[in-house]
């Protein structure tokens, strides 16, 4: 299942149903930033709570980014309606010979969810890039082991659960079979970011020409059932590498320029 247009993004953050998420970046963290910002400080003026287990750089970016929203971070967590965590500090806590310890999750995570939703009965946000530190230092099975136990916590529907990791889309790590995990422990992938998608349809006319006209139904019919809802742009890409991979290349060549990606 595919999303289209310009208001993706809110979309999917605003769908409750969206239990899930999970949004992937690439070496710009802006549209990653801008698409956490607001997903937390929309739950935090709705009364919800907040859990954010971040590294340094990306936490920094985060509570400026709630600033300029109009949130105020710091009066949130003295209320104890906003918790940060250290996501290295946390998984070593329960990571136990490179592999996440269930038990030992539960009994970092739990309580600090619990805390919040007692302060906040309208609901609880969390976001953690915890598998995204796994992803990048290769731990694929940890990353995946983990996202199985957040699964089991998020049964519960206390809350919400946005994860990130550091896959660039228009790269060669974002294939069908390298990602399959990923998606399949999510409902909903946010968009990488706006300028995504434009950027592809211009460089689908630029390498196919009048046939980008005649292959868009198909690409927008691909459907993957066990998978999370893929924005346009996402399945687009992963149905290029399925079915055109001589072209595939050329084709994220001119994206990745008109999208002034890094």
């Amino acid at each position: 299942m595919a999303t289209t247009g310009s208001s993706a993004t809110e979309r999917v953050l605003d769908d409750p149903h969206a239990a899930h998420l999970v949004q992937l970046y690439g070496a710009d963290p802006a549209p990653l930033v801008r698409s956490v910002g607001r997903y937390l400080a929309d739950g935090l003026a709705a009364g919800e709570g907040a859990v954010v287990i971040t590294t340094g750089p990306h936490c920094d970016a985060f509570l400026a980014e709630l600033r300029a929203l109009g949130a105020d971070p710091a009066a949130a967590a003295a209320a104890g309606r906003l918790v940060v965590l250290d996501a290295h500090e946390t998984m070593a806590r329960f990571v136990v010979d490179g592999q996440p310890d269930r038990e030992l999750f539960e009994a970092t995570v739990r309580p600090v969810l619990t805390a919040v939703r007692e302060r906040c009965p309208a609901g609880v946000r969390a976001y953690g890039e915890m598998v995204g530190v796994m992803w990048e230092a290769a731990q694929y099975a940890a990353a995946t082991r983990l996202e199985a136990f957040w699964n089991a916590l998020l049964s519960g529907g206390a809350f919400r659960l946005f994860c990130a990791y550091p896959i660039d889309v228009c790269g060669d790590g974002f294939t069908p079979s390298d990602i399959d995990a990923v998606m399949s422990t999510h409902t909903h992938v946010v968009p990488t970011g706006a300028e995504l998608e434009p950027a592809l349809e211009r460089a689908l006319q630029d390498v196919l020409g009048t046939s980008a006209s005649a292959l868009r139904p198909l690409m927008d019919a691909a459907c993957r059932p066990s998978w999370a809802a893929l924005p346009r742009a996402e399945a687009t890409i992963l149905w290029l590498r399925d079915n055109v991979p001589n072209l595939t290349g050329a084709i994220l060549t001119r994206t990745r320029e008109y999208a002034h990606l890094a």
